[in-house]
C-alpha cells in the first residue's frame, strides 16, 4: 500500500496541505481533513477516495460560507454559486443540506428580509417584489409569506415618490407627472396607486396654491 512520505503546506493556501505517497504528489487536501494524517501513514484507495469526497465537502462548505458572508441568500444562489464552482452535484446537496440545518440558509428568513430591506431604502410593489424573489428560486409559499407582512402599495409608493421628490422639484405639473410617474411605473406600481400617489405629494408640495391637475399621465415616460 502506498505510505505517506510527506505532508507539506501549499505556499498559496496555507489551509490546504499536499500530500506525497511514496515520495510523489499524489493530492491537495485541507488542513481540517488532513489533520489525523502523519508521516509513514499508509493509505488504501478506498480511504484516499474517502478523504478526497470530505475535502470536497469541505472546500464546498468554505465557498458557500464565504458567499454567504457578502450578504444573505437563497438557496438557489448557494447551489448557482457552487455549480459555477464545478461542485460535484452530491456535493451541492449535501452542502445546502448542512446549511439549512445549521440556520444559514432559511428561504423564509431570507425572503423576509428581502422585501424588509426593499421596502426601507428602496420601496417597490408587491409585483416587482414578487419578481425579483423568483428570480432567487425562492417559491410562492415564501413569497406569500414575506408580502404578507410588508407594508401596502399606497404606502409603499408613497415612501418610493418621497425618496426621490427632490429630484422632481423645480418641475411644473405635466413634467412633475410623467417623469415621477415614470418612475413609479418602472418600481411596478399600477396606474392607479401611481397617480394617486402623484396628486399626493404635488399637493403635499404645493399645500395652500391654486392647483390644475390634469387627470391623466403618461405611464411610459422615461425618469432621465
Amino acid at each position: 500500500m502506498p505510505k505517506i512520505t510527506a505532508i507539506q503546506a501549499q505556499k498559496k493556501n496555507p489551509n490546504r496541505v499536499n500530500i506525497y505517497l511514496d515520495e510523489q504528489f499524489a493530492f491537495g487536501l485541507s488542513r481540517f481533513v488532513a489533520a489525523w494524517l502523519q508521516v509513514g501513514q499508509t493509505l488504501t484507495e478506498e480511504k484516499a477516495a474517502s478523504l478526497l469526497a470530505q475535502d470536497a465537502a469541505e472546500v464546498a462548505m468554505q465557498q458557500a460560507l464565504r458567499f454567504l458572508g457578502y450578504r444573505p441568500r437563497s438557496a438557489h444562489e448557494v447551489e448557482q454559486y457552487l455549480q459555477e464552482k464545478e461542485t460535484p452535484p452530491s456535493v451541492i446537496e449535501t452542502t445546502l443540506r448542512r446549511l439549512t440545518e445549521t440556520g444559514l440558509l432559511n428561504d423564509s428568513q431570507f425572503a423576509s428580509a428581502w422585501v424588509e430591506n426593499r421596502s426601507t431604502f428602496r420601496p417597490r410593489s408587491h409585483r416587482a417584489l414578487a419578481l425579483e424573489l423568483r428570480r432567487k428560486g425562492l417559491g410562492d409559499a415564501e413569497i406569500a409569506q414575506a408580502l404578507q407582512a410588508s407594508a401596502p402599495e399606497e404606502e409603499l409608493a408613497l415612501d418610493a415618490a418621497r425618496k426621490v421628490l427632490r429630484k422632481y422639484k423645480h418641475l411644473d405639473w405635466l413634467n412633475f407627472r410623467a417623469r415621477l410617474g415614470g418612475f413609479l411605473g418602472r418600481r411596478g406600481f399600477s396606474y392607479a396607486v401611481s397617480a394617486a400617489t402623484l396628486r399626493r405629494v404635488w399637493q403635499e408640495m404645493n399645500e395652500g396654491e391654486e392647483q390644475d391637475l390634469t387627470p391623466d399621465y403618461d405611464d411610459n415616460e422615461e425618469d432621465k
